[in-house]
């Protein structure tokens, strides 16, 4: 871990799930390795998206609720909402069970990609983590967020 520790705010689990989702629908090579793959331990897009609203409803308000309490500022939680809009729209089109491939396929999946990159890179940056790292496994996840 780097500079900011993991729990300095006060929803740190919910932002772990959050970024956990930015990171894993940010990064194209990661997709294809480990989503397209089938590999085992990381979930799948829709695992990602419910990660990324779940618990934060983010998928019914903005971001900006959120501000101090999982996000830092008003710059992460916008890129955040950007992120939102994009990937819930293609899960609307393409469907919750549909294949991997017909997200990576999608007309709009790479603008989705590049403004989850954008947060991702906001948020880990300001975490003190190196946001090339590969994405942790969700068991690594869930041992993160259970510790304190």
């Amino acid at each position: 871990m780097g500079g900011m520790p993991l729990n300095d705010m006060p929803w740190w689990r919910w932002r772990s799930n959050v970024r956990s989702a930015l990171h894993m629908l940010s990064d194209p090579v990661f997709q294809e390795d480990t989503w397209l793959a089938g590999a085992e331990g990381y979930g799948d897009v829709t695992d990602a998206v419910y990660r990324l609203v779940e618990d934060t409803w983010l998928d019914s308000w903005s971001a900006e609720k959120y501000v101090g309490t999982i996000f830092r500022d008003s710059q992460e939680a916008a890129l955040v909402d950007v992120v939102v809009l994009r990937v819930l729209r293609i899960l609307h089109q393409v469907g919750p069970d549909a294949p991997v491939s017909a997200y990576l396929e999608h007309h709009g999946w790479p603008e989705a990609v590049r403004a989850a990159r954008e947060a991702h890179v906001r948020l880990a940056t300001a975490d003190g983590e190196d946001p090339d790292d590969r994405p942790r496994s969700l068991e690594v996840l869930r041992i993160l967020t259970r510790a304190v």
